[in-house]
């Protein structure tokens, strides 16, 4: 068991830490730290040698910071979490390393953390009071899934993405549309300006709970590639493409909702930080659940959600020792598949 529990992530592009402090309804965050690296935008999508270069330099002033933010020394620290995959390997190595040298050196605990299940834990921090059983839809660059959570720790595969995950999918579309990286953010503001006049397919919405985005991506290229002016039609094409993508999302978890007849879906991931698929869900399911979702800080890639769910881990008896290694592609503790199917994609 750990008071102070500070939380390393590097899995992509985002260098973050985090503090977590025992409180009197359980840890509560004291500071939490998030450095962009913004040289990607430049490249159109994530470079990972320039990635795991910027997290070296980083990790130890993003650390320093996060430390001078909750006014405690390291010496108060007891408890290092870190993601540990999957990911960049690259990226993870320089975390899961820093990690492990201030567990070493500082005789403090270690708890090696799956990336997707911070996200999971990540609307906890806000929402002391949320608990399983609950569905929870994970929506990110590389991972959409859709999980019956019947307790913490314990998670059954509903669904996935058979190709491109909704995150990759933004990313894609805003590139043809010449819209800036990630796609996400530029695809929700023009899509504001414009209305879903194109007929975009909605993919596997009647045959299960897997995903599957690259159809609707090609539809959006044939789509452009026909317009007679692009500048003209790219917000009607965005707006189409946000619908269609959030309609095929939330009638999913609508139906993993009706199925497990659990009373709350939890959102997470950076697709998350949408406020229109936020607004839209909590409409669309309010007559069967409660949409439980964190802040857009803690949606996107960060060490507060990493720290809640190290600290759940910690607290529960789990530890990692020092041969702790970074996996590009980590199986998830606990996950147990609902119908698993050679055609799909593996969780990691």
């Amino acid at each position: 068991m750990a008071d102070v529990v500070l939380g390393i992530e590097t899995s992509c592009d985002e260098t973050s830490a985090a503090l977590l402090v025992r409180g009197s309804q359980g840890p509560e965050l004291a500071g939490l730290v998030i450095l962009s690296q913004d040289v990607h935008k430049v490249f159109g999508g994530v470079v990972p040698e320039l990635a795991s270069r910027a997290h070296l330099t980083a990790i130890g002033p993003v650390v320093d910071r996060v430390l001078l933010e909750a006014g405690l020394p390291l010496s108060a620290v007891d408890g290092v979490a870190v993601t540990a995959g999957p990911g960049l390997v690259g990226s993870l190595m320089v975390g899961v390393c820093y990690a492990k040298s201030l567990a070493a050196v500082g005789r403090r605990t270690l708890i090696g953390v799956h990336h997707l299940e911070g996200h999971v834990f990540a609307p906890l921090l806000e929402d002391p009071f949320l608990e399983p059983p609950f569905v929870a839809l994970i929506v990110s660059g590389g991972h959409t899934l859709l999980l019956d959570v019947p307790e913490w720790g314990q998670y059954r595969l509903l669904g996935e993405t058979r190709d491109d995950a909704a995150g990759e999918a933004f990313d894609k579309v805003a590139s043809m549309l010449e819209l800036g990286y990630p796609g996400g953010p530029e695809i929700e503001r023009i899509a504001k300006q414009g209305t879903d006049r194109f007929d975009f397919p909605r993919p596997m919405m009647g045959a299960g709970l897997d995903f599957s985005f690259s159809g609707l991506k090609t539809a959006v290229l044939y789509a452009v590639r026909g317009a007679a002016d692009l500048d003209a039609d790219k917000a009607d094409i965005a707006a189409s493409f946000q619908a269609a993508v959030f309609d095929v999302l939330i009638s999913k978890a609508r139906t993993a909702v009706l199925e497990t007849g659990h009373p709350t879906v939890v959102l997470g991931g950076g697709v998350a930080c949408s406020r229109t698929l936020v607004a839209q869900a909590a409409e669309r399911l309010r007559s069967v659940a409660r949409v439980a979702v964190a802040s857009p800080r803690l949606n996107a890639d960060n060490a507060a959600m990493i720290a809640r769910a190290g600290w759940f881990h910690l607290d529960n008896g789990r530890r990692s020792d020092l041969s702790l290694e970074a996996e590009a592609r980590m199986p998830w503790p606990g996950l147990e598949r609902s119908t698993p199917s050679p055609s799909r994609k593996a969780v990691e």
